[in-house]
């Protein structure tokens, strides 16, 4: 698979909101990928510790809480993320300045590039832990 091509490419989704996570989903689906689609902040943690997936998009606040745990999960095993937020990229930090930001709504072509270059920067993705998340 290269990275233009995202056809196959196994993406875990967390969103808390149920009819923005079927849209993202479906984006997802239109641009080829796998999705594995959680809706809460325990479901993302433990699906970013162990699920078989190749990249994420986490919604920045889950119920109230930051996907940040979630996405160092993901760092720790070098899996690039995007993150999506209502918010832009307020209260991004640091940390997570190299990993692609979307501000809802987006559309599908936005989402494709985010992951894509999400895929170009992978090891670059991983947090800098001398930074405030």
């Amino acid at each position: 698979m290269s990275i233009d091509d995202l056809s196959g490419l196994r993406v875990l989704l967390a969103e808390d909101e149920l009819h923005v996570l079927l849209l993202i989903e479906d984006f997802l689906k239109e641009l080829g990928c796998e999705v594995h689609a959680v809706t809460t902040f325990d479901d993302a943690l433990a699906a970013a510790a162990s699920a078989d997936i190749d990249a994420a998009v986490l919604d920045v606040n889950l119920h109230g809480r930051k996907s940040f745990p979630a996405a160092e999960a993901l760092a720790r095993r070098r899996i690039p993320i995007v993150f999506s937020s209502g918010y832009a990229n307020q209260g991004q930090g640091e940390v997570w300045r190299d990993c692609p930001w979307l501000q809802k709504p987006f559309m599908v072509e936005q989402l494709g590039r985010a992951l894509r270059t999400a895929l170009r920067a992978a090891p670059a993705a991983r947090p800098r832990r001398d930074a405030d998340p």
